[in-house]
C-alpha cells in the first residue's frame, strides 16, 4: 500500500480516517483490540505518529488485500514483533562475538603460523633461432 502521509508529526483520528478511507470507529476498534496504540494528548485526544501510520498501513494491507481477520492480524503482529526482537538479539550476539574476536586477535598473534613468501618470478630471455640456418642470433 502506498504511503499517503507527508512530513512528521501527530495526526488526529479524523485526519487518519480520511487519509486511509476508513471509519474512525475502525481505528477505535483496532485500538480496543490492541492492534494500534496511539498516544493521547492532555485532552485525551488520540494522536497517531508516523510509526502508528506505518503499523496501520500494515494492518490495512493484511485486512484489505489479504483478507485476514482481526484475530489473525493480532497473531501476525505478535509474530512480527517477536521476529524483530530475535533479530535484535542475534545482532547483539554477532556484535559481541566480533568484538571478542578482534580483541583476542589484537592481544596475541596466532601461534604456530609461519609467514608465506611469495615466489619470485624471473622473466626468461627469449632466444631467437633462425629457421634457415638453425643458428642462434
Amino acid at each position: 500500500m502506498a504511503t499517503k502521509r507527508k512530513g512528521k508529526g501527530a495526526y488526529m483520528i479524523s485526519a487518519v480516517a480520511e487519509m486511509y478511507d476508513i471509519h474512525p470507529q475502525t481505528l477505535r476498534l483496532y485500538e480496543r483490540e490492541g492492534l494500534l496504540r496511539p498516544s493521547r494528548s492532555e485532552g485525551n485526544t488520540r494522536l497517531y505518529t508516523d510509526e502508528d501510520l506505518e503499523r496501520l498501513e500494515f494492518i490495512l494491507n493484511l485486512a484489505r488485500d489479504l483478507g485476514v481477520n482481526i484475530a489473525g492480524i493480532a497473531i501476525v503482529l505478535q509474530m512480527r514483533e517477536r521476529m524483530e526482537e530475535m533479530n535484535r538479539q542475534m545482532q547483539g550476539f554477532v556484535d559481541y562475538v566480533r568484538t571478542e574476536m578482534l580483541s583476542r586477535m589484537q592481544q596475541q598473534p596466532p601461534a604456530g603460523l609461519v609467514p608465506l613468501r611469495r615466489p619470485v618470478v624471473i622473466p626468461q630471455t627469449t632466444k631467437v633461432v633462425s629457421v634457415k640456418s638453425g643458428k642462434k642470433k
